[in-house]
């Protein structure tokens, strides 16, 4: 006797009494299921034409999804004839979902935050565990597929992320990424076809807005420099931004993790946290002086310079990662008041250390000797970068034509 699939409602409900929706696989009369992972009520199942009512609110996209999901089991059923593997009921179950063609969307999201954690990238971890937060409220199942997340699905969590939850243009975008990377590892594991990848030019183009990058300029370093009106915490910030500043703007996790050892014939030798690279630059004197508040505080060569990571577990990824957040946090606090002592009225933060050495250095300096000092591994993210801060040829064009 041949078999057949055929798409059903269970009478079996869960305990908020809603109707799990299945795929029933039939051989010899012998039946088994493979649900689908969503729920309905009762009368929004409209037995006759094997259908969702238009009852439900997401009728269209679940009858979508279960025409997908019959559509591979048919397709799987008569490869399975083929090959004369359809013995029984459960056999073709096993062998049409077994393969991992079933995972969902989360279970895949799941795998991706556990590498994450299992290499220690515990900021990316953060910010996507936050993101897939926001595809789960919006999709309100644990249980979606990638056969559901279409252009109307994006488009409309796009429009949500946007109303509902007022997420910047750049959130949206970093989330669209997010998918986009699963996707792709979905169609790499075969658990997707190909042919449905909602990303590219003729369908969900994800295009980042263009940003501002703001820097302190010399006036406005040196106020911060001449100080002197400082708590004894307002200093320690003030000493932090400044090695950063004067070290090309140097990562503040790079400034945290310097040691006395890495500081030697008056040079600074570091590896980037970012990237792993190897740079060495000599010790300007007002590195020195700022050097020369902290040798009193040395425990050893390889004690850290500044007293943030010196209680942190070093072999606990997860407190090493909280205490240097801790201490990003207290610094911009800090930096508030320290510029409204300074007068200065940006928004300044430990990172705005990089874009001030940035719009210091302007077009003052060959883009490839920045290339070097910023780490870049393409010069064309240097340029890309400088280009926020160089304005002068746009000026001296402005004024060729007003100025008459």
């Amino acid at each position: 006797m041949s078999s057949n699939a055929k798409i059903v409602l269970r009478k079996k409900p869960n305990k908020v009494g809603l109707y799990p929706l299945a795929i029933r696989i039939t051989k010899n009369r012998r039946s088994t299921y493979q649900y689908i992972g969503h729920y309905i009520e009762l009368e929004d199942w409209d037995e006759k034409n094997i259908r969702v009512k238009k009852s439900n609110s997401n009728f269209d996209n679940l009858n979508s999804l279960l025409s997908q999901k019959l559509s591979e089991a048919n397709k799987a059923l008569i490869t399975l004839q083929s090959d004369k593997k359809d013995t029984s009921a459960n056999q073709i179950k096993k062998e049409i979902y077994s393969s991992g063609s079933n995972s969902s969307f989360f279970e895949l999201a799941q795998e991706h935050l556990d590498n994450l954690e299992n290499s220690e990238k515990l900021n990316r971890l953060s910010a996507d565990k936050a993101w897939i937060s926001f595809i789960l409220k919006f999709s309100k199942s644990k249980q979606l597929s990638f056969q559901e997340i279409d252009e109307r699905f994006l488009k409309k969590l796009m429009l949500n992320l946007k109303i509902k939850h007022s997420l910047s243009e750049t959130s949206i975008m970093n989330i669209m990424v997010l998918i986009r990377l699963l996707f792709n590892r979905a169609i790499k594991h075969k658990i997707v076809s190909r042919e449905l990848y909602p990303f590219g030019t003729d369908k969900i183009r994800i295009k980042f807005p263009e940003t501002s990058k703001i820097g302190l300029n010399i006036v406005e370093v040196k106020k911060i420099e001449n100080l002197n009106n400082l708590s004894p915490k307002e200093l320690h910030t003030k000493n932090v931004w400044l090695f950063s500043f004067n070290f090309a703007g140097m990562r503040i996790s790079d400034v945290l993790f310097t040691r006395w050892s890495d500081i030697y014939d008056n040079r600074l030798h570091y590896r980037m946290n970012k990237n792993a690279k190897l740079l060495s630059l000599k010790i300007p004197q007002k590195i020195q002086q700022i050097l020369d508040q902290y040798r009193g505080d040395k425990r050893n060569d390889i004690d850290f310079v500044f007293p943030e990571m010196k209680k942190a577990n070093l072999g606990d990824a997860k407190d090493v990662y909280n205490k240097r957040r801790t201490a990003i946090k207290k610094f911009n606090d800090n930096l508030k008041s320290i510029c409204k002592k300074a007068e200065i009225k940006k928004k300044v933060t430990m990172h705005i250390a990089r874009h001030s050495f940035g719009n210091i250095a302007g077009d003052t300096i060959h883009p490839l000797m920045l290339q070097k000092l910023y780490r870049h591994s393409d010069l064309k993210t240097t340029l890309n970068y400088q280009a926020n801060f160089i304005h002068k040829d746009a000026d001296d064009a402005l004024d060729s034509v007003i100025n008459f």
